[in-house]
């Protein structure tokens, strides 16, 4: 065993953001362990302040470059739920579209140029463009551009959406575009199933942890939910004021992090894809549930590493249930209609989605001229870093008996495994471990 380990990696790639790690171990005892955030605050509640109600969206979706869709979606449904605004059930396909398509180009850029280096033992996916596994890096390359562009036909981009606004879209795409986007999704099955047979044979490098958890997502009876559903819990189960998400969603200020933690029934919990496969995997389509048991991923599962194959299993769901949607839309008929009508209002609205590292939150409160005055976003991300931090207390003792650059690797593959999205940067984290 190690009795003494000293290692300071800084800016280490692939998580966005910045993020350290300080480990002090002396004489093989573990002195501290302590995960910290150190991005500066952004202040977009402050932003949104004396903001007229149609401003909110084109700035919230500028929190994240990667989930720009989802706080759009959850901006819109605030905003909705204060003016006691009902959208067209053409608005509600194409709104679980935009869902499916962002989690699906998020999920796969995580799983494929994130943390597959890793599983296939090289330090960034270039060197996969040059090894054995250059196909599945060019399957990988494939499903992305998929996604990309069913992102940019439902929202009129990939990033930062030009459509989506109250009550409805401005530009709906045709039949035969949806007829175009069927066809790809359904070709694509077979590629995402080669991609996951190819996890599998390296999925023995995901390391053997597990510590016991609670689990937050939205859940429905009607679906697997990401556009819709309840606060639920593995620990307490539903909770259906969603106004009241704060008695759930229990934020709090911790010195070595200058982003929110929170906290529900226990010290910390979980969202994200590991966390909706948990409470809500009866629901996946069958071509999901396969890819589940290729890695024999059941609930409840208490390993955070298995959430890069959950995002997997998800992937899959979100092609089948896009394709669904589709059907619905195109046996209705695809027509273009302008957004609904409705009168601004003094008033409160919470919106919530599930988005691709988990439940979303925004809270507004309007003015009787639709002017907001006040402004509270519940970031994913920040749920998961009491998580990252009580995780890493369990996994270091474990660690102390391998080499060093061992022990590196393996505290940065438990921080991706919960795909940060600490900012809107490109850059990992500083991991220092002090004699």
């Amino acid at each position: 065993m190690s009795k003494n380990v000293s290692i300071n990696v800084e800016h280490v790639t692939r998580v966005e953001g910045h993020g350290n790690i300080v480990l002090n171990v002396k004489e093989g005892r573990v002195e501290k362990v302590e995960w910290q955030v150190s991005e500066a605050p952004r202040f977009f509640e402050a932003m949104l302040r004396g903001r007229n109600y149609w401003e909110l969206q084109p700035i919230t979706s500028r929190i994240c470059g990667i989930c720009s869709i989802g706080h759009s979606l959850a901006s819109l449904k605030a905003t909705e739920d204060a003016f006691g605004v009902e959208v067209s059930e053409q608005t509600y396909a194409l709104r679980h579209l935009a869902v499916n398509a962002e989690n699906m180009q998020s999920h796969i850029l995580h799983i494929g140029y994130l943390a597959a280096p890793d599983l296939f033992g090289v330090g960034s996916v270039f060197p996969l463009a040059k090894s054995e596994h250059k196909d599945v890096l060019l399957k990988i390359i494939r499903l992305h551009r998929l996604a990309n562009e069913m992102s940019d036909l439902v929202c009129g981009r990939t990033t930062h959406p030009l459509t989506l606004v109250v009550g409805g879209f401005t530009k709906t795409p045709s039949e035969k575009q949806l007829m175009e986007l069927r066809k790809r999704l359904v070709e694509e099955r077979n590629t995402t199933w080669e991609v996951a047979e190819a996890i599998k044979k390296v999925a023995d490098r995901l390391p053997d942890f597990s510590r016991e958890t609670e689990y937050i997502a939205l859940s429905s009876n009607k679906e697997y939910a990401l556009y819709d559903g309840v606060v639920t819990s593995t620990d307490t189960g539903e909770h259906q004021d969603y106004r009241s998400y704060r008695d759930v969603l229990q934020e709090y200020v911790v010195p070595q992090s200058t982003a929110k933690y929170t906290k529900h029934n226990r010290e910390s919990y979980m969202v994200g894809a590991l966390a909706r496969f948990n409470i809500n995997s009866k629901q996946l389509s069958s071509n999901a549930l396969d890819v589940a048991d290729l890695f024999e991923l059941k609930p409840i599962c208490f390993n955070p590493f298995m959430n890069t194959v959950a995002q997997l299993v998800e992937f899959m769901h979100n092609i089948d249930d896009s394709i669904n949607w589709i059907d619905q839309l195109l046996d209705r008929g695809v027509r273009e209609e302008k957004p609904v009508d409705f009168k601004v209002k003094e008033g409160r609205g919470v919106g919530l989605v599930e988005v691709p590292r988990g439940l979303l939150v925004h809270d507004y409160t309007f003015d009787e001229e639709g002017r907001c005055v006040k402004a509270n976003c519940v970031i994913p991300t920040n749920q998961n870093h009491g998580n990252i931090q009580k995780d890493m207390e369990a996994f270091v003792p474990g660690l102390l008996d391998k080499p060093e650059k061992e022990i590196e690797l393996n505290l940065e593959m438990l921080v991706r495994a919960y795909d940060p999205c600490i900012s809107c940067s490109t850059h990992y984290l500083k991991v220092e471990f002090v004699r």
